[in-house]
């Protein structure tokens, strides 16, 4: 016997109605299992500006291609996707004299496919259909400069936890590529974790809702409730180095002075590239200082990126910068002098270490540059910014540390060695 569950996921099948008239968006003169009322109904929700003259739009799952010619007449120049080849397409570029640019391409395809970026991105339908969706969703936001339509199937509920049903077969519509069936506030949820800085619902039904996705925050106030805040540092919140890459799942660790007496990751605007980054943790505050951590929004660009941050009711602050996907590029390290870091005795160390170092790339952080005395490595703690090319590295020394030659490595490159007299009355731990 078919379960109750299963009873109720069949309710959104049309698959009988499609193959009867064998469209499913409708025309002029053709009529689809989508009523062309509707398909204009659904296209007067979204929130785009009536003419798209100058804006490039990818449509992912364009099938028949209503959205795809519909934005293409309201000026865009349109790039459809889909992972077969539609008959019906075909047939209406060539009844519209369309110019769209037709591809036929998987989803996981479109990062490598040569494309470009895109001001919107439709992916209308699809997000249920996709075996992993919260991949699906960082490359529809790796994609978008603007914002992205996501619609989609979802189940009936809105927990405080988001949850979503996973379909091994065919528990949905009977079709075997239906894979998940998520809430609502699900889809909000995903669709923040994936990347967008703001994510607002703006239709919704007993089976499905759809979401605006935006990749920027909302424009800065005109009368600022205060000052901005003071963003006086920036880093990888592992290791704490200035270097980001993409291929990596990264967090981005900010500090910060504001007189607000309480934040949460809501009143946050932090931007990293032109992007907005939505903030995953604000901790409480100490003397006016904040710690906050921000994933970095896929598709930052490379090399020397800007960041900046502001409060929902402030303009932005000061801009600190990060390096993103950016090599290390070390011809020669000369290290200049090493001496204890408290006495500063030339040619000694006991806890603490200050060395001095000249042909450090600038975007040599505490996380790529490697201390070390004999086989032991130090500990960085402060890598300071270059004075007439040379840089002053601070590092504690683990317990136990013997005397030795002393060396900095950073790209693959050695520096010279100094021979350094440590204090030997430590125990190692």
């Amino acid at each position: 016997m078919t379960s109750l569950r299963h009873q109720r996921r069949y309710q959104n099948d049309f698959s009988e109605e499609l193959a009867r008239k064998g469209w499913y968006h409708s025309f002029e003169g053709i009529d689809g299992a989508m009523p062309l009322v509707w398909l204009q109904e659904r296209w007067s929700r979204f929130p785009l500006p009536a003419d798209l003259a100058g804006k490039r739009v990818l449509d992912i799952g364009s099938w028949d291609g209503w959205f795809s010619f519909e934005a293409e007449r309201r000026g865009a120049s349109v790039t459809s996707v889909d992972r077969e080849e539609i008959d019906n397409y075909r047939t209406m570029h060539r009844r519209l004299g369309s110019k769209n640019d037709y591809r036929i391409l998987d989803f996981y395809e479109l990062p490598s496919a040569g494309l470009g970026r895109f001001d919107i991105v439709f992916c209308l339908g699809v997000l249920y259909h996709i075996r992993h969706p919260m991949l699906a969703l960082e490359l529809l936001c790796s994609l978008t400069t603007e914002v992205a339509i996501v619609e989609t199937f979802t189940i009936e509920g809105d927990p405080e936890i988001p949850v979503m049903e996973f379909y091994e077969t065919d528990e949905l519509n009977g079709k075997f590529d239906n894979w998940i069936g998520p809430t609502a506030n699900c889809v909000l949820a995903m669709c923040r974790a994936a990347g967008f800085a703001r994510v607002e619902q703006f239709a919704r039904d007993r089976m499905n809702v759809a979401v605006a996705c935006y990749r920027k925050w909302e424009p800065e106030p005109a009368e600022p409730a205060m000052d901005p805040p003071e963003l006086f540092g920036v880093s990888n919140s592992i290791g704490y180095g200035i270097n980001f890459a993409t291929t990596r799942d990264e967090y981005v660790s900010c500090w910060f002075h504001t007189p607000a007496a309480s934040l949460t990751r809501e009143d946050l605007r932090l931007e990293i590239g032109g992007f907005g980054a939505p903030a995953v943790f604000v901790g409480p505050p100490e003397d006016g200082k904040y710690l906050a951590n921000f994933r970095l929004p896929p598709g930052t660009p490379q090399g020397w990126v800007d960041v900046r941050l502001r409060l929902k009711n402030s303009r932005f602050g000061d801009v600190l910068r990060i390096a993103v996907d950016m090599p290390l590029a070390v011809e020669t390290i000369k290290l200049i002098g090493v001496c204890d870091a408290v006495t500063w005795k030339a040619g000694e160390a006991g806890e603490l270490l200050s060395c001095w170092v000249e042909g450090l790339p600038e975007n040599a952080d505490l996380q790529n540059v490697r201390l070390s005395i004999g086989e032991r490595r130090l500990k960085n703690l402060w890598l300071g910014g270059a004075d007439k090319g040379i840089r002053q590295i601070n590092a504690s020394l683990p317990a136990g540390c013997a005397s030795g030659e002393f060396v900095v490595e950073c790209g693959g490159v050695r520096s010279n060695g100094l021979a350094v007299v440590t204090d030997r009355s430590r125990k190692p731990n």
